[in-house]
């Protein structure tokens, strides 16, 4: 701590970003990274386009991507936001949308960028317990609040709810912001865009860094209607006007319409995680039921931190947290099949030697 940090500073408890280690042979299942490279299309995007003119500025408002992000959703270019990753989008969702005089809500296991995002901006908010499933009950959100922001599915639980349920939700908070944030929709979960034409009070976040392979582009994006777009944008500008650079916005756009690539990279994660899924079960271990590019298990032999150090020293690196409830679960990406086959063969090592 220094005298000269202010005060907010001095109170924040900054997000722990997944480790990102240098190991021989690595298998990294630990920050849900896809697996399989980005589109050809994209690749050659940008390729395309880095030559002598990127001594210019990229387009401030990025709308040729927003133009085919709203054509892939049916909606118009000025219903779409992008900024530099879901993060930066959903800082400006706290910033312009969240920030009431009553609570936000949110659940208490989940993103940890919200607990975050809120002692920064300095709203108030409180943590909705997940049931005794780990599910995330609406009925508990009938409490009087200033907004919402679920993430569907869940992390680090990967649980999803359906769509009914979330336009029930939404439906009754006509008076408040409801956000959800969908980065791991595209895996099995039923996105709420189609809603956002009916419920004005509903912006929905999806990030290009999973589904389509660009974490390192850093691109994500928000719909909903016009006013709350305007609100983000509005920080936006006074923030920083150029957040996406001319590599990223040709890189998503190209990857965005190549719809080949990404449902067959999509279609073999979920296979993989379906495979993931029974040989864990089959070696003891309670698997959450998942809709994400990832799992959560744990082993009643094991204490979470053990089973991953094990992992680690056979060269595979999953996530751990140690907080209340999930301390003994281990979040688990789904990486190729060589690499599913490395962490069940870690894992039969492990369990042999127990």
């Amino acid at each position: 701590m220094s005298k000269y940090w202010s005060h907010i500073v001095s109170t924040l408890k900054p997000y722990v970003a997944g480790e990102q280690p240098r190991i021989a042979n690595l298998v990294k299942l630990n920050t849900n990274e896809n697996p399989y490279g980005p589109s050809p299309k994209a690749l050659d995007a940008i390729r395309n386009a880095a030559d002598d003119r990127l001594r210019l500025y990229p387009d401030p408002v990025a709308l040729e991507l927003r133009e085919s992000i709203a054509r892939l959703h049916g909606v118009d270019a000025g219903e779409v936001f992008v900024g530099n990753g879901s993060d930066e989008v959903l800082a400006h969702t706290f910033m312009g949308l969240l920030n009431h005089d009553a609570p936000l809500l949110y659940p208490d296991i989940t993103y940890s960028f919200y607990p975050v995002y809120s002692l920064l901006y300095g709203i108030e908010s409180r943590q909705v317990p997940l049931d005794e499933n780990f599910g995330i009950r609406l009925s508990d959100y009938g409490q009087p609040c200033g907004a919402i922001i679920l993430p569907n599915p869940n992390a680090p639980t990967g649980i999803g709810l359906p769509l009914s349920e979330i336009e029930a939700l939404v439906a009754a908070h006509p008076d408040q912001p409801v956000v959800i944030d969908e980065a791991y929709v595209d895996f099995g979960g039923d996105s709420a865009i189609p809603l956002t034409r009916k419920y004005p009070n509903l912006l929905v976040v999806q990030t290009f860094s999973k589904s389509r392979s660009l974490a390192g582009m850093r691109v994500g994006f928000a719909i909903g209607q016009r006013p709350l777009i305007d609100a983000l944008e509005r920080v936006k500008d006074s923030f920083n006007s150029y957040p996406l650079d001319k590599l990223a916005q040709v890189a998503a756009t190209a990857a965005i319409e190549d719809v080949e690539w990404f449902e067959t990279c999509r279609n073999r994660i979920i296979d993989s995680r379906t495979r993931v899924v029974s040989g864990l079960e089959q070696r003891g271990f309670r698997v959450l039921p998942s809709l994400a590019n990832f799992v959560f298990a744990m082993h009643p032999d094991f204490a979470g931190t053990d089973l991953a150090a094990k992992l680690r020293d056979r060269a595979v690196l999953v996530r751990h947290f140690a907080k209340p409830r999930i301390d003994p679960y281990l979040r688990i990406s789904i990486g190729t099949e060589a690499e599913c086959d490395r962490l069940i063969e870690s894992l039969d090592d492990i369990l042999a030697n127990r």
